[in-house]
């Protein structure tokens, strides 16, 4: 099949939706219990409509769908989706592919507020259990403000090869504090461990719909900026010479991609590399303009991470792998090898 009509199909909105349908469909479908896909659409009806069951449905598949895989698939989806979407942003913003929530230190930023939240057991008046993601959003946003400002100090220029390092850097340092919290409170926190290694099991209708809103305000505020995001890829001094408030369309931008992510790593953990891999890889089907990066990140993100959860819930079955582990063993070797391209581009 020529290259070019894959691209074609991967380039169409209704084929990227169906897609990322299917791939929904097959992670409810697959599993431990193997269910059909007509049960599937029977159950999901008889919960939204109290349509009839068929004869042939189960009680342990409706229960199986309703209370465990539904809520699991879509929580994987707007995780991946959320990430990929914040990945593209940093990406155009920062205009280098090397760009991401993981590389740039945002996600351990927000896995620290996270962890604390846990740690000292933080209860926001008014807010109850979107504490949270709030306090992840919040840590993940100053991580990113602070890492560009180590960098500005470092190098003027900010080149992106500074900015990776220092966020690796804080990165590293945040992961001793949360190492140091979980040490603290010995037995007690032990489970965090795993849980920072990412992954969307035993997570429930609770975390869906507390990442929802998260989710859609951060869609909304990146999918609006996608002229901002195509004019800061000719500089912030072309942009601001065709009418771009710079300063504060760069502020928006980061809060809304700094939204996505600490909220996907409250609900989750830490998953790296997605924002990383997919936007990178969208770019070479859709190309660099954000009006169809944007959203094409978005659909396949979200396709990838229930991709990747299905692997790691059936590899090892009955085990489970954590999801990172999945993302980690596709991302790393991508970032390797776009590191040495960007370097070899600059050598010579």
């Amino acid at each position: 099949m020529p290259k070019s009509f894959i691209q074609k199909c991967l380039n169409n909105y209704p084929l990227a939706l169906l897609l990322a349908l299917v791939t929904i469909w097959l992670g409810i479908s697959i599993g431990s219990l193997s269910i059909p896909f007509s049960a599937i659409w029977n159950i999901i009806a008889h919960a939204l409509w109290q349509a009839p069951l068929d004869d042939h449905v189960s009680a342990a598949m409706v229960q199986v769908i309703v209370a465990i895989r539904l809520p699991r698939v879509l929580l994987a989806f707007l995780i991946g989706a959320s990430l990929a979407l914040a990945g593209a942003a940093f990406q155009g913003l920062l205009k280098n592919v090397l760009a991401d929530p993981y590389t740039l230190g945002v996600s351990s930023g927000a896995a620290v507020g996270a962890v604390a939240v846990f740690f000292f057991g933080i209860q926001l008046p008014f807010f109850g259990r979107f504490t949270l993601p709030i306090v992840s959003v919040i840590c993940a946003f100053l991580t990113l403000f602070l890492v560009l400002f180590f960098a500005r100090m470092a190098e003027r220029k900010m080149a992106i090869e500074t900015i990776v390092l220092i966020g690796i850097i804080v990165s590293a340092f945040f992961g001793s504090l949360i190492s140091l919290m979980i040490a603290l409170t010995g037995e007690e926190l032990r489970q965090i461990i795993a849980w920072l290694m990412g992954s969307v099991a035993m997570r429930g209708w609770d975390y869906v719909w507390m990442l929802i809103p998260f989710f859609i305000v951060g869609s909304f505020v990146l999918l609006v900026h996608h002229r901002e995001l195509n004019a800061f890829a000719f500089g912030e001094h072309a942009a601001a010479n065709i009418g771009v408030h710079v300063a504060r369309r760069k502020v928006i931008i980061l809060a809304g991609a700094s939204l996505l992510t600490g909220a996907a790593v409250a609900v989750s953990g830490t998953i790296g590399f997605v924002g990383l891999v997919v936007p990178h890889m969208t770019r070479l089907i859709c190309g660099a303009n954000h009006r169809r990066l944007l959203p094409f990140s978005l659909l396949y993100g979200g396709a990838f991470l229930v991709l990747a959860d299905l692997v790691a819930r059936t590899i090892i079955a009955p085990r489970e792998l954590p999801i990172g582990v999945i993302t980690s063993f596709i991302g790393a070797p991508t970032f390797a090898f776009l590191l040495f391209k960007s370097l070899k581009r600059k050598m010579g």
